[in-house]
C-alpha cells in the first residue's frame, strides 16, 4: 500500500512539471503561428538556397587559402 503513495507522489510531480513546460511554452509564444508552418511548403526557397550557395562557396574560398 505504501507504494501506491510514493507513486501517486511521483506521477503528480511528473504531471505538475510537464504543466508547468506547457505554461511556459505558451507564454513563450510557441504556439503563436498556427497557420504559416502548414503553408510554408508551398512557398519556393531559390532565394535562401542562392544565399546558401555564396556561403559555401566563401567557406570554401576562405578553406583553400
Amino acid at each position: 500500500m505504501n507504494i501506491l503513495y510514493l507513486l501517486v507522489g511521483v506521477s503528480l510531480l511528473a504531471a505538475l512539471f510537464f504543466l508547468v513546460l506547457f505554461i511556459w511554452a505558451v507564454k513563450s509564444g510557441q504556439y503563436e503561428d498556427t497557420y504559416s508552418p502548414s503553408v510554408r511548403i508551398l512557398f519556393d526557397d531559390d532565394e535562401v538556397s542562392e544565399t546558401n550557395k555564396e556561403e559555401k562557396t566563401q567557406v570554401s574560398d576562405k578553406e583553400k587559402k
